[in-house]
């Protein structure tokens, strides 16, 4: 990573946390690592982000419905889909300076290998190559060791162990039945599901990139075991950068990266990842899409005893269908928003930061201001046009400071418009509107507000 990208990300750690997009969770206590709480602007960006992407995949689509399953699912749901044996990581520890690593992230840092997986590789190549450790310099370390990444938990009237759960996904497996009965829904279509995921992960990292404690927004989309999937899967990868590019990502920092054959999950006939090109490390994972095959129905039906067939309606045909799985992180897309909003430019002679949020995701759409907090007309006929607007669209009544400094805090919380009252407002009946990305300013009739906001921003 160069210095200027890591002072770039810097800046933008340090803005979220000035105005109140992101915080770092338990700082009263000393902070807890790679834990962070959502700030008023933060929280509003990811419910935006969310009602955009619920709306496009879900609500305007026919072939979708959308659920909502418990975090806490039967044990038995893990034992099926693999992730009590086989969700592991593996580890290994800084004997000098105690640090713990993710040793295949360890050893493709250091000389470039992808080696995730092959264990007995990952101990020899730490030996061989004489690789240090990037916080201490020492090479001493552990043996390597595996992990299960799930985070586990007790519950009252049961024995055993219970499990929160690491991807959503789970339950939409567990209610496919009830959905095909109650809904009469006919293949292909897909279920979404939106809600949080917890990994117990060695290294957690890179702001809120990887963090214990995420959201996800997962679809599974299932169709006929014979149809031709690579179209199928190619419409999705072109739906997710479609997506990628609504947060304001530009196209030539996103790339399709196509997990080896080596590396595929014994289940998966292809998967690909849609990245991003992040300022703190170069392109990285932003959303996933496999191809699952029966393996998730199937293996729920075997440990479950119970028939999660489907039947065609019109020809009778009884079959167990394929899945296509588009996953999107929610916290990822924030981080995603952030970045590429993140703008430093002159402006009339003088330097400005901007977030360049797409106007429907901004967490204020519209700011409005008196001119002057110390006379009353003022206040008061600003007072009015805030209420007018509030009824639309989320604004934000500001009088603190001067006309210049009001601005610059709209600019760095990415609010689109501002909207001045003046003395001349007091007789014109009009107000001065800026807009964020031009700067430029043009006076508007109070009778055509609502129309003028209404031509240009989507209240999501």
């Amino acid at each position: 990573m160069s210095d200027k990208q890591n002072n770039t990300m810097e800046k933008i750690v340090s803005l979220c946390k000035r105005r109140g997009f992101i915080f770092p969770c338990s700082e009263i206590y000393g902070g807890l690592a790679n834990s962070y709480s959502y700030g008023p602007y933060g929280t509003a960006l990811k419910n935006n982000i969310e009602k955009l992407w619920w709306r496009k995949f879900v609500e305007n689509r026919e072939d979708m419905v959308g659920m909502d399953g418990p975090i806490i699912l039967h044990p038995k749901v893990w034992e099926a889909s693999g992730h009590t044996e086989g969700f592991n990581d593996a580890m290994v520890d800084c004997k000098a300076c105690k640090y713990r690593f993710r040793v295949d992230h360890l050893i493709q840092e250091a000389i470039g290998e992808d080696m995730e997986g092959d264990l007995d590789g990952m101990n020899k190549k730490l030996q061989e190559e004489e690789i240090k450790c990037p916080q201490c310099g020492k090479k001493d370390w552990t043996d390597i060791r595996e992990i299960n990444m799930m985070f586990k938990t007790q519950m009252n009237g049961f024995d055993g162990e219970v499990y929160l759960r690491p991807e959503t996904a789970g339950a939409i497996f567990l209610d496919f039945k009830n959905i095909i009965d109650s809904l009469r829904v006919k293949v292909p279509f897909g279920i979404a599901q939106t809600g949080k995921a917890f990994r117990n992960e060695i290294v957690a990292k890179s702001f809120i990139f990887r963090v214990r404690e995420f959201e996800q927004m997962e679809i599974e989309y299932f169709i006929h075991p014979e149809a031709d999937w690579e179209s199928i899967f190619e419409e999705w990868l072109k739906k997710q950068e479609e997506f990628a590019q609504s947060l304001g990502a530009k196209k030539e920092d996103l790339r399709r990266y196509e997990h080896p054959e080596s590396k595929l999950s014994h289940y998966s006939k292809k998967t690909v990842d849609v990245e991003y090109n992040y300022p703190f490390g170069g392109f990285d994972e932003l959303f996933g899409l496999a191809h699952r095959g029966d393996f998730d129905l199937t293996q729920h039906a075997k440990y479950s005893k119970k028939d999660l067939s489907y039947t065609d309606p019109f020809s009778g045909e009884k079959y167990v269908p394929h899945v296509i799985e588009p996953t999107f992180g929610l916290d990822r897309c924030v981080l995603t928003s952030l970045c590429a909003a993140y703008t430093e430019e002159e402006v009339s002679d003088t330097s400005r930061v901007v977030l360049k949020f797409p106007r429907d995701l901004a967490p204020v759409k519209i700011a409005v201001f008196p001119l002057l907090r110390n006379r009353e007309e003022l206040v008061g006929k600003a007072r009015e046009v805030f209420d007018i607007l509030k009824e639309h669209f989320v604004c934000e009544f500001d009088d603190n400071g001067n006309i210049g400094k009001r601005y610059r805090r709209q600019d760095e919380i990415g609010t689109p418009y501002c909207v001045t009252v003046d003395f001349d407002s007091l007789d014109n009946d009009d107000v001065t509107i800026r807009d964020r990305d031009t700067t430029e300013q043009n006076r508007v009739k109070l009778g055509e507000l609502l129309d003028y906001f209404k031509d240009r921003l989507i209240s999501l």
